[in-house]
């Protein structure tokens, strides 16, 4: 019997925060290895590779926090280590090392995303410490 509804299927979270931080690793590793081989992109592709990399780490060590107050600084740490690389990524761009890349606008994403889930937590936190 079809009513009209769809039956929803089991499928992946759209926007698993993991997989969008290990897709963004990878897209920053093939970006420093298109840099051309000179002193200021092989310093800034340095930069880039490991503030680029280091958030998709961090959320795994995220992951295993010891406390609310650990899970919000490695959250810190993970915003970061994102305005590094954006702020690294506009340096190259601005350079003409780097076309406007969705790059930059996943990792304005994820900025905005982790400041909105530090803030989150802080309020569960206070919240919880009121009761």
């Amino acid at each position: 019997m079809n009513n009209g509804s769809k039956k929803v299927k089991d499928t992946p979270r759209k926007y698993d925060l993991e997989e969008r931080l290990l897709e963004f690793a990878i897209r920053i590793i093939g970006t420093v290895e298109k840099l051309p081989d000179n002193k200021v992109c092989n310093h800034l592709g340095g930069q880039l590779l490991r503030s680029g990399t280091s958030p998709a780490l961090n959320y795994g060590e995220a992951q295993s926090a010891e406390s609310k107050r650990d899970f919000i600084h490695k959250f810190k740490v993970i915003l970061k280590e994102l305005r590094e690389t954006i702020i690294c990524l506009t340096i190259l761009q601005r350079k003409s090392l780097l076309l406007d890349d969705p790059l930059l606008t996943e990792n304005r994403e994820l900025i905005a995303i982790f400041m909105k889930s530090i803030s989150t937590a802080k309020i569960n936190e206070n919240n919880k410490s009121r009761l």
